[in-house]
């Protein structure tokens, strides 16, 4: 990792003379200055990133960001973000996975895959969510959409070309208008992808002297149909009715091979195997709100309603071929996985004397979800049948006091959930699962100002984590005869108590904190003696604690704006399972450098990495990335961009650990070296909104 350092201080030293270079052979005569002093300030002093007591925010709307196509890729850019190799999880550095907001609406990853990246506005990272967010608000990402406030219509036509290991390419419309009382919203993405994907895994099992390892790689090729529209109505200054849906059609064809060397006492396999498969993934999401303000109690009354659907399919065919003799056919798997969810809720916000707001709002939620799963085996010529119901209702109710007492400001909450669980085989006479619990979920934060520029604050917060729904289905993907990648359906929810410190100088913040998780949820192997079969799995570990110091140092020079976290972490997961290997300190770094030239041109240069990390567990190789783009705008309507990121192909992801007497090395290889062009024309005029939407589903993150 230290050979690319003088590189990246070359690089950034070269665009540095670059620009004064530019800046020297670009004076403007005095008169035109004055002429265009607005456009020019607009332009040289507008931040793409904010910091304020550590929650950091990306205006997208007005930066190279905004010609990113895929709403997923552009939150990797934000700093302590971190997307998952598969791209089913978004994390932030020191917290954990996170809740996803968009105006002010919980969403998921299929909801983040259904929404253009051109038509967001801002991005920020809220470290200390309220009691009034979820009781799984350990941290948000807050995304707020761009709509119009005055009688106007907007079109924007983008197409993004995308070289990785395959061509991936992106198409978008997206339009708003708007006429007296009346905001529509329309958008269209066809999406033609090829994603490459790799990893391999080497276990040993001392206890019955069986050594294994496998390579196996995916090529698919992806179709995405994305659209929604919605609708806002204001009924007059403080009231207003709307309605949204999004929706995404994706199919997959993914043939996957794997190459296994499998070694049982004295009995030594090498199999190839193959496996056909074809899958779809089909999501929608619509909601529908009203809001009232009621003058006399100088009070506001919001309502909404939710419903959520997510219709998942996958069929295979296997094959193996046992050392080098010919491929024999193994199995087909048909699997289908279904859940819909529907949510109501009511909140209500009151101004009270002295700069005071009491809230309090309640919330209920139904999920039922369907898993089927089929198997038919070549060699017995027989079939393996499982239906599987889970069902899931939540009532949350919370109460909130915020304000000013002095110069302290304050808000101090607390927030209560009963849920019910029941899951059951159809074949079953009693349910698998039956779980009925309560939680209280209290959180507090205080903040004390020293000076104009300095304030200390101070928060608690206890939150869980619930595990999404098709975690939670008997789902399975087969890798080769000895190895299966399972769902399960007996996780738990996590709970996590957190206490952290802030100081804010300017821009510039200092954050501690420490937490403590009960039943946090990991990887882990299981083996079954009696068939030869390794199920790689999520389960949940016993506890884990972690201490972090989170820098984070925003700075501003003429044309050069960077934005720099750092992140300490000491970090110990522990389950009796496990072997304890170490743990130790490991640092997160990452520098976003965004540069403003001449005659509308800006780069882009950010880099992130982390050290290795000993966790208790699991011990996780370092990892260094170098992103870069430029971009150019053409008389206000065209935009071009050429980016490239990872530049310097540091792709392999690895992690090593023993649990169950098992240890395993895995390797995971990300297929994240992309050189991108986008081209992006719009026309209309829309500067503010009026689109209101609010938060109605606290679970539809869950719907995967």
């Amino acid at each position: 990792m230290n050979v690319y350092l003088p590189v990246k201080l070359f690089i950034i030293l070269l665009l540095f003379c670059f620009s004064l270079l530019g800046n020297a052979q670009n004076k403007t005569p005095k008169d035109s200055i004055s002429n265009n002093l607005k456009e020019v300030v607009i332009t040289q002093n507008k931040k793409a990133f904010s910091n304020q007591n550590g929650n950091i925010k990306l205006d997208v709307a007005n930066s190279i960001f905004n010609s990113i196509p895929n709403t997923v890729d552009l939150l990797s850019k934000i700093p302590t973000v971190q997307v998952s190799a598969d791209r089913e999880n978004i994390s932030v550095v020191g917290k954990g996975n996170s809740l996803i907001y968009i105006d002010n609406q919980k969403v998921g990853m299929n909801d983040l895959n259904a929404l253009a990246a051109a038509d967001i506005k801002t991005i920020e990272i809220i470290q200390n969510p309220s009691a009034k967010y979820e009781a799984e608000g350990r941290v948000v990402i807050l995304i707020t959409r761009k709509f119009s406030k005055k009688d106007s219509f907007r079109t924007e036509i983008s197409e993004v070309a995308s070289f990785k290991k395959n061509y991936n390419n992106y198409l978008g419309f997206n339009s708003n208008f708007k006429k007296n009382k009346l905001e529509l919203k329309a958008n269209f993405n066809y999406n033609r992808l090829n994603p490459w994907e790799g990893h391999s895994i080497d276990y040993h099992i001392s206890d019955v002297d069986i050594a294994s390892k496998y390579d196996v790689t995916a090529n698919t090729k992806r179709k995405q149909y994305i659209f929604g529209g919605g609708l806002f109505y204001k009924i007059n200054e403080e009231d207003y009715f709307s309605f949204s849906i999004n929706s995404k059609l994706q199919m997959d064809i993914f043939p996957i091979n794997t190459i296994t060397k499998n070694k049982n006492q004295n009995v030594v396999n090498n199999v190839v195997t193959y496996s056909d498969n074809d899958g779809k993934k089909d999501f929608v999401n619509s909601s529908l709100n009203y809001n009232k303000k009621i003058n006399s109690l100088d009070a506001q009354i919001f309502t909404g309603f939710q419903y959520s659907n997510f219709d998942q399919t996958s069929w295979s065919q296997v094959q193996n071929n046992f050392n080098d003799t010919e491929f024999e056919l193994a199995q087909i798997r048909d699997q289908k996985f279904k859940v819909n969810v529907f949510s109501g809720r009511i909140d209500i916000e009151k101004k009270l004397k002295n700069e005071m707001k009491f809230e309090m709002g309640g919330l209920y939620s139904a999920a039922d979800s369907k898993s089927d799963f089929d198997i038919f085996y070549y060699e017995t010529n027989t079939n393996k049948i499982s239906h599987y119901d889970f069902k899931e209702e939540n009532l949350a109710g919370y109460s909130q006091l915020s304000g000013k007492i002095k110069k302290i400001d304050f808000s101090v909450g607390v927030r209560v959930e009963e849920t019910n669980i029941n899951g059951k085989f159809k074949t079953d006479l009693l349910p698998l699962i039956a779980k009925k619990y309560t939680n209280f979920f209290p959180k507090a934060q205080f903040s004390f100002p020293i000076d104009s520029t300095k304030s200390i604050s101070v928060n608690y917060a206890k939150s869980i984590s619930r595990p999404n729904y098709s975690s939670l289905s008997q789902g399975a993907t087969y890798i080769n005869p000895y190895f299966l990648y399972a769902r399960n359906i007996n996780l738990g929810p996590t709970i996590i108590d957190e206490i952290s410190t802030t100081f804010q100088y300017h821009d510039k913040s200092v954050k501690l904190s420490y937490t403590h998780a009960k039943d946090p949820v990991h990887n882990s192997f299981s083996f079954d003696d009696e068939k030869n079969i390794m199920t790689f799995q999520d389960i949940n570990f016993d506890k884990s604690s972690g201490f972090t110091a989170d820098f984070t140092l925003p700075f501003t020079y003429k044309f050069w704006t960077t934005t720099n976290s750092l992140v300490f972490i000491l970090e110990k997961i522990e389950d009796q399972s496990a072997a304890f290997l170490a743990s130790k300190p490991y640092c997160y770094y990452s520098s976003n450098n965004e540069f403003k030239f001449p005659k509308d041109y800006s780069f882009v240069l950010n880099f992130w990495g982390l050290t290795k990390q000993y966790t208790g567990v699991f011990e996780t190789a370092p990892m260094f990335v170098v992103d870069m783009a430029v971009s150019k705008t053409f008389s206000k309507n065209w935009n071009c961009t050429l980016s490239c990121n990872n530049v310097f192909k540091n792709n392999i992801q690895s992690e090593q650990f023993t649990i169950n007497s098992i240890n395993s090395k895995a390797r995971y290889v990300v297929d994240n070296h992309e050189i991108s062009l986008a081209i992006r024309y719009s026309f209309g005029k829309v500067k503010e909104t009026e689109f209101k939407e609010k938060n109605i589903d606290e679970n539809s993150d869950r719907i995967r």
